[in-house]
């Protein structure tokens, strides 16, 4: 069944009537964004790698280690889909996946995300004629520790062929329901109370 479109062409000319049915989509296009998600993953092993396991499964490895040493479900699925950026954002990658995440985690999470990156260079910048103390300048930084330990107890060491890892559909279930419903979102509740996302 198609859905009804809204009747401007510019936003200026919208009606409540036009807003109640774009909302209306907005809110089941949402629902959709973990089979997103879980797609663009399963594509991470499209492009040329060298690493000694493809992203997908670097990925994979980085979540399993974290839900082996029981951390929560939110920080198990910011493992999962710390790299998810690699293939649309490849210069940026860390800034894609914590924006993807950013309404459903925590701001220590999201930081972590945001900046795994930079201090995963700590392990190979200096391979490359650049700075592996680069992360220093965060050092003062409240989640400098937590983002540091992220790196070193379970993303730099996620490159193992021989690592038994979970299945991305053992880390379903956590996604569907991490993302079940944002935690914060742009947009303020109506009169009636409801928001909406």
């Amino acid at each position: 069944m198609s859905q009804e479109k809204a009747k401007f062409f510019k936003m200026t000319d919208g009606t409540v009537n036009d807003w109640e049915r774009i909302a209306t989509c907005a809110k089941e296009y949402v629902k959709g964004l973990p089979d997103r998600i879980l797609a663009e993953m399963r594509r991470l092993d499209d492009g040329p790698d060298a690493f000694a396991v493809g992203r997908l499964e670097h990925c994979l490895q980085t979540a399993t280690r974290a839900y082996k040493d029981g951390r929560d479900e939110e920080y198990v699925v910011c493992a999962l889909v710390h790299d998810i950026g690699d293939g649309l954002a490849s210069v940026n990658h860390a800034e894609l996946g914590a924006a993807i995440l950013k309404p459903y985690i925590s701001k220590k999470n999201h930081w972590m995300m945001e900046n795994h990156s930079i201090f995963q260079g700590y392990y190979f910048f200096h391979y490359l004629g650049l700075d592996k103390s680069m992360r220093d300048k965060y050092k003062d930084h409240p989640y400098f520790e937590y983002t540091a330990e992220f790196c070193e107890k379970y993303d730099q060491n996620s490159f193992d062929p021989n690592y038994k890892s979970m299945t991305l559909e053992d880390f379903e279930p956590m996604l569907r329901r991490l993302l079940a419903r944002p935690k914060k979102s742009i947009y303020k509740q109506t009169e009636k109370g409801k928001g909406v996302f």
